[in-house]
């Protein structure tokens, strides 16, 4: 079994910001993939399903970022997993709008989220890193985060939720690679080579002239000329 995590925080103030993409990842996987009905349980909201051959719990803490990892410890300990059986989705200010990582272990570099989650389950849980931007300065960071999506926003944040429910099936099983391909062929689809130009519709094809054949030297008299020629 595992326990997929979207952080953010709960109600209508701050579902579009750029801290609550993790609920919109999770959100996505849950209606893509025929999850059951969001219900209340461990101070949050859970969905469960399944994704390839993976029983699969997602879970929306709903205890508000910075107290997310009272949450995630709780239905750990219900369904008896470790923290290598988790997998956390959340926003990351150090990778450009569009951008995902996937991560096993590491620091928490300063998210409130995943600081609360050290404390309640330890370092050794997988992350997905979501890209939402820097706001060019450390002082500005919580308003931004804070903030609503831009409308500038939509179409990459459009195709990333695409592609994390594309590829889930293989973030369940632990295909990283596959995962994090299906995402970047939604987010930077790959072009076609370059194919020979077409004529426009209606045009002519251009056709090469032929040469004209040289002709005989009969052929280039006139008429009257070759007549005179008979009588000389």
């Amino acid at each position: 079994m595992q326990l997929i995590v979207g952080l953010g925080n709960p109600g209508a103030k701050y579902l579009k910001n750029r801290h609550n993409i993790g609920f919109m990842a999770v959100d996505r996987i849950a209606a893509d993939h025929g999850f059951g009905p969001w219900k209340s349980k461990f101070q949050g909201q859970i969905s469960d399903g399944q994704l390839g051959r993976e029983k699969v719990i997602l879970l929306k803490p709903e205890t508000f970022m910075n107290l997310s990892g009272q949450s995630v410890g709780e239905a750990m300990r219900f369904y008896k997993l470790s923290p290598e059986d988790v997998t956390v989705i959340h926003d990351e200010i150090d990778l450009a709008p569009g951008k995902l990582r996937v991560k096993q272990g590491g620091g928490h570099a300063g998210h409130n989220g995943l600081r609360s989650l050290h404390q309640h389950i330890g370092d050794s849980y997988q992350r997905v890193r979501l890209g939402v931007g820097h706001p060019g300065r450390k002082e500005l960071v919580p308003h931004y985060v804070l903030q609503d999506f831009a409308k500038a926003d939509a179409d990459w944040l459009d195709d990333l939720m695409r592609g994390i429910s594309d590829g889930a099936v293989f973030l369940a099983e632990g295909a990283n690679d596959r995962f994090q391909n299906a995402v970047a062929q939604r987010v930077a689809p790959a072009r076609s080579p370059t194919s020979a130009a077409k004529p426009q519709s209606g045009a002519k094809p251009s056709v090469k002239p032929q040469p004209k054949p040289e002709l005989e030297p009969d052929e280039v008299r006139s008429p009257m000329q070759r007549l005179i020629d008979k009588f000389r």
